[in-house]
């Protein structure tokens, strides 16, 4: 029974993203993207240099507990992406590399940072755009010695990258940052560093994705002797729960494992997360932030769960075998931002200083709940930019 209500769901997701139409979805997509600039010229006018992780009450700057420094790469990621939109000499794009330089150098001493799993988040959203447009050595020095620092969390003994919590600890969230292994490796022909990632990824697929695709947040290890104990949760419902942002950290991590590797199963455990997104999600693409929630507490939406999925199944859409197969991707990622731009943007609350309402930090402890999250926001302007670079190229204007 329960397969057959998948079924009808994934069904009903079908027929709702059949008819929608593309030229007004690329029309809310450039509004978005326009609403998002201005709030991000905002932020940096009111809280010059201040890297946000939430807000409270849709304030950025407050005292408000961080838990970690993870998100400081996202805030000038959004600015290499708007400054990316724009004629190379215009007032605009010099505005936005002016400040993306700005904002992106004084993270480069984290490149050391031991202390975090989140190297893949600060750099690869920061200093990675920035080589790309100028590919000069010393950017992509930072780039690799990230990747390297982050290579020394790997625990042989269980096979895996562990967490900042401790060292039997295991994320799912350390699949979007293992990609700046694969990539230290690749940019150094680094055979040791590739296997460090490779084995990552194949203890997280085995102990944190399940078999319908569902994700766990955390795996726990005995460090003596690499035993696998039990799946356990920071962020979600429970240790046994789904919790919506691990899924598609699994979603989107996985598609970037297999486009460095290249390695099957990668491709396949990505596209397993995407279905499990799609037939739990409600028809309009935003997820409860955890799909086992009690039936009362999913009535909490987490939007920058949305964000990150649209993000991954852009990318893809582009790598599934199936042609129709990675046209729904296509189409069910345009869906998810079609309702964030409608019914989530900031707009109609001038007091608000983020971008996209309805975001969820960390339920358990109470930080940004319903709120505007860092991430949130990077995610859903790549995604946005994605979808109407996509959509001009097909020859929509």
């Amino acid at each position: 029974m329960d397969d057959l209500a998948d079924d009808q769901k994934t069904r009903r997701n079908v027929t709702v993203i059949q008819f929608l139409d593309l030229e007004a979805q690329r029309s809310l997509f450039e509004r978005a993207l326009r609403f998002a600039e201005k709030q991000v010229r905002s932020l940096i006018r009111l809280h010059p240099l201040y890297y946000p992780l939430y807000t409270q009450q849709g304030k950025w700057k407050h005292e408000g507990q961080a838990w970690t420094h993870w998100c400081d790469g996202f805030l000038p990621g959004m600015m290499w992406i708007f400054q990316a939109r724009y004629p190379k000499t215009s007032e605009e794009a010099n505005f936005w590399l002016e400040n993306a330089i700005r904002y992106t150098e004084p993270l480069e001493p984290r490149k050391l940072d031991r202390e975090v799993h989140d190297l893949g988040f600060i750099f690869l959203s920061s200093y990675y755009r920035w080589y790309r447009l100028t590919r000069e050595a010393r950017l992509n020095d930072v780039l690799i010695q990230a990747g390297r620092t982050l290579a020394l969390r790997f625990q042989e003994k269980g096979q895996f990258l562990s967490s900042f919590v401790a060292a039997n600890s295991l994320f799912i969230d350390i699949m979007m940052n293992v990609g700046i292994i694969f990539y230290a490796a690749r940019e150094t022909s680094d055979a040791a560093l590739r296997s460090i990632a490779l084995r990552h990824c194949y203890t997280t697929r085995r102990y944190l994705v399940r078999g319908d695709g569902s994700t766990a947040h955390e795996g726990l290890f005995d460090l003596e002797t690499g035993e696998f104990l039990r799946q356990s949760t920071h962020q979600g419902w429970r240790g046994d729960s789904c919790w919506s942002r691990g899924l598609t950290w699994s979603l989107y991590g996985f598609t970037t494992a297999y486009e460095f590797s290249r390695d099957p199963q990668f491709l396949a455990t990505a596209q397993a997360c995407a279905d499990y997104y799609i037939a739990h999600t409600p028809a309009d693409g935003v997820p409860p932030w955890d799909f086992n929630a009690p039936a009362e507490q999913r009535s909490l939406v987490d939007t920058s769960a949305g964000a990150i999925a649209a993000a991954g199944l852009l990318r893809l859409c582009r790598l599934a075998p199936d042609a129709a197969k990675g046209h729904f991707y296509w189409a069910t990622a345009l869906r998810i931002l079609e309702t964030l731009a409608s019914r989530y943007l900031a707009e109609e609350d001038p007091s608000w200083e983020g971008i996209l309402k309805g975001g969820v930090y960390h339920i358990h402890r109470n930080l940004g709940v319903n709120e505007s999250v860092m991430w949130g926001e990077y995610f859903f302007v790549e995604a946005l930019d994605e979808a109407v670079r996509r959509l001009q190229a097909s020859g929509l204007r």
